[in-house]
């Protein structure tokens, strides 16, 4: 008897030191280091709720285009990839070329399809295959600095198409002299979601290149006109609306606003501090009635790759942290990002008090707000060509167009066309 008591009390040890067997751990590359702070944190909810699948997390985080470079040189050498990786949405074509190392989340993200922003798949998928979750919807909306409209007499709830945005702006350099907004031209955000809120793209989703199409052309002249003809924008201080340049002016009231995506708002309360309480969040003007009041830009999307030792592990990790309701709350809570999963906006956490609630004026309605557009997103279509679309648009045809005028909108997106077409 007593010989059996002691095995049964060596078994349940053993048993006991199974479940808490030592973590595996996993590696990840990233190019944006705040993402890394939302790793960690995912990681430890995790290992809390997991402690028999315990992850160690070696992340690094890497410059934009050194990351890119280095994981596509591992990628096609096979050599030093790691377990998952971020990849910027531009930049995900490069990977879906040839024998696409990624696995697919199909399982994994079937279950609860319909709770997720549909718009947000396409980016990071290839023949069905769904190779990605991404961070946030990254829905476009404008940024009123509230202030400069109530000196315009500016009521902005009036603002529903972008000939009241027009006329806004008008108003708002009459009363005050200050620029309704600014525009990129060594980026392209702020062209890429008034093409896409018109259900138009750089790309048709069979891959032919849309880039010189009508519609693409009238919003390119659009951008131009409010800088020349219309006279209510600048360019933006250092080119695009990441340059300290422009994070000084902005945050010292030179502009009335400016339209970006929803994860724009970290750089708001990091580098604009003394707007807080001035910011009034809204959806972006129609071109048509009934037309779309917003676009799903920008985006990082996670993958695992096929080399993983532990596929399975790292996949339900990855999910947990971007595809969980759990997880997109975190987003939400610890990067200020839109999550992909709908579901989550109208959770009592999403309007709880933190920077970003307090900060905006309308910060507690924010998430009330996109439940009433989040259908009013069209799908971007990125390809294998989009790295250099996105590089000609960036280098060449915004310069040309909004700063130099040494090509009217049209000729240079028929150039950009010419050359991705060959």
């Amino acid at each position: 008897m007593r010989r059996l008591l002691v095995l049964v009390l060596l078994l349940a040890v053993a048993a006991g030191l199974n479940s808490f067997a030592a973590p595996t751990t996993l590696t990840l590359w990233t190019f944006q280091p705040l993402h890394l702070d939302f790793y960690n944190a995912a990681v430890k909810v995790w290992n809390t709720q997991n402690p028999d699948k315990a992850i160690e997390l070696e992340g690094e985080a890497f410059p934009y285009a050194d990351m890119h470079n280095k994981l596509l040189v591992a990628v096609q050498s096979g050599v030093g990839i790691p377990d998952i990786a971020d990849i910027e949405i531009s930049m995900f074509g490069n990977f879906l070329k040839g024998d696409i190392r990624m696995v697919p989340f199909n399982d994994l993200i079937d279950p609860y399809r319909d709770k997720f922003v549909q718009a947000r798949f396409p980016p990071y998928s290839k023949d069905g295959k769904n190779y990605a979750l991404c961070f946030h919807v990254g829905a476009t909306v404008v940024y009123y600095n509230m202030d400069i409209m109530k000196a315009a007499g500016v009521n902005i709830d009036k603002i529903d198409m972008w000939d009241d945005y027009v006329k806004a702006g008008q108003q708002v350099v009459a009363k005050t002299g200050k620029p309704m907004t600014t525009l990129e031209i060594s980026d392209h955000i702020t062209y890429w979601p008034l093409i896409t809120q018109q259900k138009s793209d750089y790309f048709a989703p069979n891959g032919s290149v849309t880039v010189d199409n009508a519609t693409n052309v009238k919003t390119l002249q659009f951008l131009q006109d409010l800088i020349y003809k219309y006279k209510i924008a600048e360019v933006a201080p250092g080119g695009w609306h990441h340059d300290p340049a422009y994070y000084g002016a902005m945050n010292a009231g030179a502009f009335g606003s400016v339209w970006m995506p929803m994860w724009y708002m970290g750089r708001f309360t990091d580098f604009m501090p003394d707007l807080a309480g001035k910011i009034a969040v809204r959806p972006l003007p129609r071109w048509t009635k009934g037309g779309y009041r917003s676009a799903g830009i920008g985006g990082t999307g996670t993958v695992v790759f096929n080399s993983c030792q532990s596929i399975d592990l790292a996949k339900k990790f990855v999910f947990f942290a971007k595809g969980s309701k759990q997880g997109n709350i975190m987003i939400w809570q610890i990067l200020g990002f839109d999550p992909i999963r709908w579901d989550v906006w109208n959770e009592p956490a999403m309007s709880a008090p933190n920077k970003f609630t307090e900060f905006f004026q309308n910060g507690q309605d924010l998430f009330k707000m996109l439940l009433k557009v989040k259908d009013e997103i069209y799908p971007v279509t990125i390809t294998t060509q989009t790295p250099d679309c996105v590089t000609m648009i960036r280098n060449s045809v915004l310069p040309a167009v909004l700063k130099d005028r040494s090509k009217t909108p049209a000729q240079a997106l028929k150039e950009a066309a010419d050359q991705l077409r060959k």
